[in-house]
């Protein structure tokens, strides 16, 4: 369990940061970059739950929890033979947290009225926050794929981000009346 007894440590003012094995890096570095853009899609996915109902909520919530275990697998970096199992002392990304997503995803895709069309990112304030979140999901995949061609990445945590920006398309969909007030984009509409 983390105990944070002082929020300021002024170990930072160097423009470093500390990792879990006690290395530290430049705060502008690839891994804190990646970390960063967890934490914005977690932040994000917060301002979100302010406008969803219960069950939604609840699959947000327990989203939410496992962005802080992805931020501590990005934190905790690997060694070169590595194999991203596990353990009391690192705290990793799992196959099962990205099926779950999977379920999620499943099933909220057979409640959905079918695409039709590319939709643009709005529609009730839950769906455009959720759109927001998933930009932000995006976003954090972009720092981790970055990272993951510098240094070794958990294969399961790309693919957990991957999976939450999926989710979090679908859940707008589903926010917006299981997709029927989606609002569609009209190609050239505009010319």
């Amino acid at each position: 369990m983390v105990k944070l007894n002082r929020i300021y440590t002024r170990t930072g003012d160097d423009g470093t940061t500390g990792l879990v094995d006690g290395s530290r890096l430049p705060k502008h570095a690839l891994r804190m970059e990646a970390i960063g853009t967890v934490d914005e899609a977690n932040a994000a996915l917060g301002f979100a739950l302010r406008k969803l109902s219960r069950n939604p909520a609840d699959a947000v919530f327990r989203i939410q929890n496992d962005l802080f275990d992805l931020g501590a697998d990005l934190a905790t970096p690997a060694g070169p033979e590595e194999d991203f199992t596990p353990s009391a002392m690192v705290l990793r990304i799992v196959a099962s947290q990205v099926t779950w997503l999977e379920d999620q995803i499943d099933a909220l895709t057979n409640i959905l009225e079918p695409l039709t069309s590319f939709i643009l990112p709005g529609g009730n304030e839950a769906a455009a926050r959720l759109h927001l979140a998933r930009t932000a999901a995006r976003r954090a995949e972009r720092a981790m794929t970055a990272l993951a061609q510098e240094e070794p990445t958990n294969p399961a945590a790309l693919q957990y981000i991957n999976r939450l920006s999926d989710y979090l398309f679908v859940l707008g969909r589903a926010a917006n009346n299981d997709g029927k007030a989606d609002i569609k984009w009209v190609p050239g509409a505009n010319r």
